[in-house]
């Protein structure tokens, strides 16, 4: 969901002016250019909405006038033919929902809502409502590749807020589902919460800290909004830098070994350090790249490969020398993703039966995760074989 207009108080940005209230009025200083990955998913975004409304909402556009606008789109320069079959999955994830009530239910597409009663000039434009009988559901269609959890999502819970602000006089809305759509990542994720919980968290939660946040107050607070929410300040934050910083004094302690317990708070409160030295040297690097000057520090160029300027001349050349021209071409199979967006809908079932999802190699994370602690397999496990025990003498 991309709001249209920008809005200080914005849901997409709610992780990080929740946690970080200060943060608002620092990235507001700082502005922010349009990376091509976030104008990607404007068009990705645009191409759904154009479909659901030939479906749902504008059932009288014609074919003709339906292709020319999707032509149109398809005319971007970051436009890949896999984009049709990604956005084709939201689209049927939608419309599996919104066939399932018995009556039709009510829709809006790329609706603004606002929820200025407990943020000031709060708003954001969702993707996508539907309201039936006393249920309401949020969704949201995200093209990157960066997993986002549906659970008590922040961005989320303002949209449904929004609509419950706006709807709840009208519809006697009291369970809100919230739908995340991830179409190149993963299977699409739902957290259903009571409306009596959603307006008791913008009561205790949105209320407070967005009064701070407004005012630029607060505290300032290191966590993963920083990166994850792709904060503009992350890489000139000077609490950031001295939270992360404070790890120089373990440097100094008497020489040994760390013990398990210290090895496990250095984890815990270095776990930012990696991603925020990133920040750091992106920053310093677009500052350099303006012309400014950053004390110990200057571009050089970097390491480049050998290119071919002319791939088809130089063939026909090694070809004239008598080289065979299938020499120089390899077939090489497509990621499983792009299959998907090649193929029709109808022939999906065609494929399914080949994908497999393999466990995941073992990753650290925190105790308070709420994934299952990783349990190792041996061979014998997984081939089936089971080892023989030995009897103690």
């Amino acid at each position: 969901m991309g709001e249209k207009k920008h809005a200080l108080l914005s849901p997409s940005g709610a992780a990080k002016w929740i946690n970080c209230p200060p943060s608002a009025r620092l990235e507001e200083q700082l502005g922010e250019e349009e990376s091509d990955a976030a104008r990607e998913g404007t068009l990705a975004h645009d191409i759904c909405e154009l479909k659901l409304r030939k479906l749902f909402i504008e059932k009288g556009m014609s074919d003709a006038t339906y292709k020319r606008r999707l032509n149109k789109l398809k005319k971007h320069e970051l436009y890949q033919k896999e984009m049709d079959g990604h956005t084709d999955t939201y689209v049927d994830y939608v419309s599996s929902i919104a066939y399932s009530f018995p009556t039709t239910p009510y829709m809006a597409v790329e609706k603004e809502f606002s929820y200025d009663a407990y943020a000031k000039e709060g708003f954001g434009t969702s993707d996508c409502l539907l309201i039936a009988g006393t249920h309401m559901h949020v969704f949201d269609f995200k093209y990157g590749h960066t997993p986002v959890s549906a659970d008590h999502n922040p961005q989320m819970m303002l949209y449904a807020l929004g609509a419950v602000c706006t709807y709840g006089f009208i519809y006697p809305v009291q369970e809100v589902t919230m739908h995340i759509i991830q179409p190149r990542v993963t299977a699409p994720a739902r957290c259903t919460i009571p409306v009596s919980e959603l307006l008791e968290w913008a009561d205790k939660v949105v209320k407070p800290m967005a009064a701070l946040a407004w005012e630029g107050k607060g505290d300032f607070k290191q966590g993963f909004w920083c990166d994850k929410c792709y904060c503009s300040a992350n890489g000139c934050c000077k609490h950031r830098a001295e939270e992360n910083l404070q790890l120089e004094k373990e440097a100094q302690l008497p020489v040994g070994a760390f013990s398990y317990t210290e090895l496990g708070d250095i984890l815990v409160r270095g776990r930012f350090v990696a991603a925020w030295i990133k920040k750091v040297e992106a920053q310093v690097t677009r500052l350099l790249q303006q012309g400014k000057q950053v004390p110990g520090w200057k571009l050089v160029e970097g390491q480049s490969k050998r290119q071919i300027s002319d791939f088809d001349k130089a063939i026909e050349a090694l070809v004239a020398a008598g080289y065979q021209e299938d020499l120089f071409y390899i077939n090489k199979p497509l990621p499983m993703g792009e299959i998907e967006g090649v193929i029709d809908k109808k022939d999906k079932p065609i494929l399914e039966p080949f994908i497999i999802k393999p466990p995941g190699a073992p990753v650290l994370a925190e105790e308070s995760d709420k994934r299952p602690v990783y349990v190792s397999v041996t061979p014998e496990e997984a081939f089936g074989e089971k080892k023989e025990e030995k009897n103690e003498p």
